[in-house]
C-alpha cells in the first residue's frame, strides 16, 4: 500500500485554512497580552509585578507542554493532538473573558497556554503531510509568514481593539474562530501514520522541569531577580536536562529528539532559529520603546510605522519557501539574515528627526530578511526528519523558536533595567549581533557537515518517492 502524497483537492484548502486559523490565534494571543497588561492590571486592581503573570503563565504552559504533546502525536495522530488543541484553547478564551479576579484569568491563561501548545507542537508536522512532497517548501513558507506576521502585527491589534472595547474583547473574539477551526478540522485534517510506542511520562516531566525551569531562569536574569533564585533554576534545570538527554538516548522515538539532533543539518537549523528568534524579539520588545522616548511617537503612529515589517515578512516567506525547492537552505537563510542584521543596524542608526520614509524603509528591510530566513530554515528542520519522526521535528521547531523569543525578551528587560533610555538602542545592536550568528550558522550548512545532512534528507525520501512512481 502506498502512502498518499499530501491531500488532494479541495481537501488541502480546507486543513489549510485550519492550520492557519489555529497558529494565527495561539501566536496572536501570546503577542497582544503585553500590551493589555496595564489596562487589565488596573481593572483588577492588581499589582503589575502579580499581574505579569497573565503573560508568563502562558508561556510557561506551552513550555513545559510543546515536546510532550508533540510526541503524544506521533502516537495518538497529529490530528487528534491537534483538534483538542483548539477545543481547550477555545473554551479557555471563554473562561478569560468571563474572568473577573486575576486569579481566575490567570489560571485561564494557563489553560489556553495548553490548548496553545497543541496547536503549536503539531502544526508543522500536519503541514508536512497535508502538502505533497514537491510543494513542502511552498507549505513551510506560508506557515512561517503566519507566524512572523501574527507576532508583529500582535501589539498593533491589541491596540485596535482596546480603542473601541474592553480588555476580555482581547479574549472573546477568538471564541468563534476557534468554533469555526475546530468543525473544520474534524472533516478536513489529514490522518496520520501512529507509532506503536508508548507515551514516554518520564521523559515528559523530565523535558517540563527542564524547558520550563530553564526559561524561568532566563526570565528571572532579565528582571533582575535575585543571584541565588536564577542560579538554582539553571541548576536544578542542567540536572534534569542531563538526566534526560542520558535517558532519551537509548530510547527509539525519543520525547527529546536526540536520534534528529544527530543530523548535521538539523542541529544547525535548531541553533540557526534560536539565534534569529532572540533577534527578531530584541527588536520587537526593543522598538516601541526605542520611537516613543527618543523620538516621541504615539502608539498608534507605532503600530504603523512597524506594519512595514510584517508586510516584508509576507513578500518574502512565500517566495523563499518556493525557492527552496531549487536553492540552498543555508544560503536562502543565511543571505535573509544578513538583510535582516541590516535592517536591526540601519534602525539602530535612525537620525535625530527622522522621516517617516527613514523608519519605513528600514522596518521593510528588516522583515523582508526575516521572511527570506524562516521559510528555508523551517523546511529543513521539518524535512530532515523522516516523516514518522514529524512530531518530534514540529516539536523542536517551536522549541527553538521559544527558547529564542524567551531570551530576546529577557535580554531587554535586562539592557533597559542597565541602561534606562539607551537600552532600546543597544538591544537593537544587540540583535544585530545574533542575526550575524544565525546567518554563520545557517552558512555552515553549506559545508561538508551541512551537504551530508541534506544527503540523509534525501536517502529518507527516496524510497517514498519511489513508491509514489
Amino acid at each position: 500500500m502506498t502512502e498518499q502524497d499530501g491531500l488532494p483537492f479541495p481537501q488541502r484548502y480546507w486543513a489549510i485554512l485550519t492550520i492557519v486559523l489555529g497558529i494565527v490565534m495561539a501566536v496572536l494571543d501570546g503577542a497582544i497580552a503585553n500590551v493589555a497588561l496595564p489596562t487589565i492590571a488596573q481593572d483588577l486592581h492588581a499589582t503589575p509585578s502579580f499581574s505579569v503573570w497573565i503573560v508568563n503563565g502562558y508561556q510557561l504552559a506551552i513550555t513545559i507542554s510543546l515536546l510532550p504533546l508533540a510526541a503524544l502525536g506521533e502516537i495518538i495522530g497529529y490530528r487528534r493532538v491537534y483538534l483538542v488543541g483548539l477545543l481547550v484553547f477555545t473554551v479557555a478564551s471563554l473562561c478569560c473573558a468571563l474572568s473577573h479576579t486575576l486569579v481566575l484569568l490567570t489560571a485561564s491563561r494557563v489553560l489556553q497556554g495548553f490548548g496553545a501548545a497543541g496547536i503549536m507542537s503539531v502544526n508543522a508536522a500536519l503541514v508536512r503531510f497535508t502538502y505533497p512532497r514537491a510543494q513542502l517548501g511552498h507549505g513551510i513558507g506560508i506557515n512561517a509568514l503566519v507566524v512572523a506576521v501574527s507576532a508583529a502585527v500582535g501589539p498593533t491589534l491589541a491596540a485596535g481593539i482596546l480603542s473601541v472595547g474592553s480588555w476580555p474583547w482581547l479574549f472573546a473574539v477568538n471564541i468563534p474562530f476557534g468554533i469555526v477551526a475546530w468543525l473544520i478540522g474534524r472533516h478536513f485534517l489529514p490522518h496520520t501514520p501512529r507509532a506503536p510506542h508508548p507515551f514516554d511520562w518520564r521523559g515528559a516531566i523530565l523535558s517540563a522541569v527542564t524547558f520550563g525551569i530553564g526559561i524561568a531562569a532566563i526570565d528571572s536574569v532579565g528582571h533582575g531577580e535575585r543571584p541565588l533564585l536564577y542560579v538554582s533554576e539553571f541548576i536544578i534545570a542542567v540536572v534534569a536536562g542531563v538526566i534526560l538527554v542520558r535517558r532519551e538516548r537509548h530510547t527509539k522515538s525519543p520525547l527529546l529528539p536526540v536520534d534528529l539532533l544527530r543530523i548535521p543539518i538539523f542541529s544547525l537549523s535548531i541553533l540557526t532559529s534560536i539565534a534569529s528568534f532572540c533577534a527578531q524579539m530584541l527588536a520587537f520588545v526593543a522598538l516601541p520603546f526605542y520611537l516613543e522616548d527618543r523620538f516621541g511617537y504615539s502608539a498608534v503612529q507605532i503600530g504603523l510605522l512597524i506594519t512595514p515589517w510584517p508586510l516584508g515578512v509576507g513578500l518574502t516567506a512565500p517566495l523563499a519557501g518556493r525557492m527552496t525547492e531549487r536553492y540552498s537552505a543555508g544560503l536562502l537563510g543565511g543571505v535573509g539574515l544578513v538583510v535582516f542584521a541590516g535592517g536591526l543596524a540601519a534602525l539602530a542608526m535612525l537620525p535625530l528627526h527622522p522621516t517617516t520614509i527613514d523608519i519605513v524603509w528600514r522596518m521593510a528591510l528588516a522583515g523582508a530578511g526575516f521572511g527570506m530566513f524562516q521559510s528555508p530554515n523551517n523546511r529543513t528542520m521539518i524535512a530532515a526528519a523522516p516523516r514518522e519522526r514529524s512530531g518530534g521535528a514540529s516539536g523542536m521547531l517551536g522549541t527553538a523558536r521559544l527558547l529564542g523569543q524567551t531570551t530576546g525578551a529577557a535580554l531587554v528587560a535586562l539592557l533597559l533595567a542597565r541602561y534606562a533610555v539607551e537600552g532600546t538602542r543597544i538591544s537593537l545592536v544587540v540583535g544585530v549581533g545574533f542575526a550575524l550568528a544565525g546567518a554563520a550558522l545557517s552558512m555552515l550548512r553549506l559545508s561538508e557537515v551541512g551537504a551530508k545532512g541534506g544527503q540523509a534528507v534525501r536517502v529518507l525520501e527516496a524510497p517514498r518517492a519511489t513508491e509514489q512512481r
